[in-house]
């Protein structure tokens, strides 16, 4: 009975721990859920178009992750800011974010114009047994092509809507978000199949209608930002930052940055390791990879909670409260990714049967599908122990079980297997999550240590 009342809570406990996570949950569930009718309308086109644009988005998901990145290190001051009514010092940090976007925009925006073709022929470099490897690289660079004229209306919409959500203000980002979602959906379905006599442009039209829904958040964010938020007025006034502010942002942003970009590049990595099996490897993991976001949705929002929930009580100097709340989530968690290995497991050989691709491409799907439902525990299981070390706001050792895991253990395990076996794709995937437990035995240990536990405000 001892035992049971540490690890699991009450009724009381799982409502709390609930409130917190299903707004996350329905938030991330619904933009996935429409992210998944989008690659399943791309799918429909044809398994070259599908494996163009899934190798395309390794490039924007890098890019994505630098502004996050780039956003949440300076967002630490723009909090602090707001919360001292300080509109200039929000001014500031909101100036820097601009600045550093820009540049970040610049840079990734060249690198592809000029090495786009040669970056993604690097996940090109297996058999050619799903269709044509020249039409997968043109579709593939006429998409990422297009979607470069929208990485500055998401480094915009992305400044606005975190310096929001830094003043309090979270119902206008998400309300922004949900309507670019609802936009891309539509100009998916019009666009991409030509409906309503327009022109039916293919992968070219789903880089269109992203383009589009990333200008109409950012629209939304601005106008409504400029109309309503203290900090908004003379915040183009000037652009220059006090050096020894702009040399503090840095600081703290930096090891963020860094640690965005690295896990970004090694996921990328890792997915041109399996690449190497050949294009019927690519739609098969693209397949796989869509559905794995949906069923992620209900283990990351749980693991946010943890981060939540677990920092509030340390930050209040619950200790003893902590270290018990933080036990019954892991659990939780790991009980709520058990459920979701079964029901992934149920629907692994239906959900490719939606994609128009060949049969192969399928079985390589279902059977990544039914290896990574196996893995959901574990992954449970490393997201809530990451979440902990996290809540204690230990950045350095959040950035080493992160990024340094992925570069020291990950990758290693994905290039051996690619580059010295016979395993196909759905072996090199399993190796890969293998490597997994050692990152669980790692964040469990730490826990144990309470190296976590640390009181950052008083």
């Amino acid at each position: 009975m001892r035992l049971k009342k540490k690890l699991i809570g009450d009724r009381e406990f799982y409502l709390m721990v609930l409130s917190i996570a299903l707004p996350i949950a329905i938030q991330n569930g619904f933009t996935n859920f429409v992210n998944l009718l989008d690659n399943v309308m791309v799918g429909r086109i044809g398994t070259e178009a599908m494996s163009g644009v899934s190798i395309a988005n390794q490039f924007v998901f890098v890019f994505n992750l630098c502004v996050f990145g780039c956003v949440s290190g300076a967002g630490i001051f723009t909090a602090q800011y707001a919360g001292n009514s300080d509109w200039e010092g929000v001014r500031n940090t909101v100036r820097y974010k601009l600045l550093l976007g820009s540049l970040l925009t610049v840079l990734f925006s060249l690198s592809i114009i000029l090495f786009g073709r040669e970056l993604i022929g690097l996940f090109l470099q297996g058999a050619s047994d799903g269709g044509d490897i020249e039409a997968t690289l043109s579709q593939g660079h006429s998409y990422i092509l297009i979607m470069l004229l929208g990485f500055p209306g998401f480094m915009i919409s992305q400044v606005y809507a975190s310096t929001l959500r830094e003043n309090g203000e979270t119902l206008l980002p998400m309300k922004a978000g949900l309507t670019a979602i609802v936009v891309n959906l539509v100009f998916n379905y019009l666009l991409i199949f030509g409906h309503f006599s327009l022109p039916r442009l293919g992968v070219r039209g789903a880089a269109v209608a992203t383009v589009i829904s990333r200008y109409v958040e950012a629209a939304i964010v601005v106008t409504r930002t400029h109309s309503s938020m203290k900090f908004a007025r003379g915040l183009y006034s000037r652009l220059r930052i006090p050096s020894s502010l702009a040399g503090k942002i840095t600081r703290a942003a930096l090891p963020l940055v860094c640690n965005e970009t690295l896990w970004a590049m090694g996921m990328a990595f890792l997915v041109q390791c399996y690449s190497t099996r050949g294009l019927n490897a690519v739609a098969g993991y693209n397949i796989f990879s869509t559905l794995l976001n949906v069923f992620n949705v209900a283990l990351l929002a749980i693991g946010n909670s943890v981060g939540i929930i677990v920092g509030q009580l340390l930050g209040a100097g619950r200790i003893e409260e902590a270290k018990e709340t933080d036990r019954k989530m892991i659990l939780f968690a790991l009980m709520v990714g058990v459920v979701s290995c079964f029901l992934m497991l149920s629907i692994s050989r239906l959900f490719p049967m939606i994609y128009n691709t060949n049969a192969e491409a399928k079985r390589i799907a279902a059977d990544l599908i039914a290896a990574q439902a196996l893995f959901l525990p574990l992954f449970a299981l490393k997201n809530s122990t990451y979440f902990t070390l996290r809540s204690g706001g230990q950045v350095w050792i959040t950035i080493i079980f992160d990024s340094v895991f992925l570069w020291t253990c990950s990758v290693p395990i994905a290039f051996t297997v690619s580059r010295f076996t016979d395993l196909g794709v759905v072996g090199i995937f399993a190796s890969v999550q293998m490597g997994d437990f050692i990152k669980c035995a790692i964040g469990l240990y730490m826990i144990a240590k309470g190296v976590w536990i640390r009181r950052i405000v008083v």
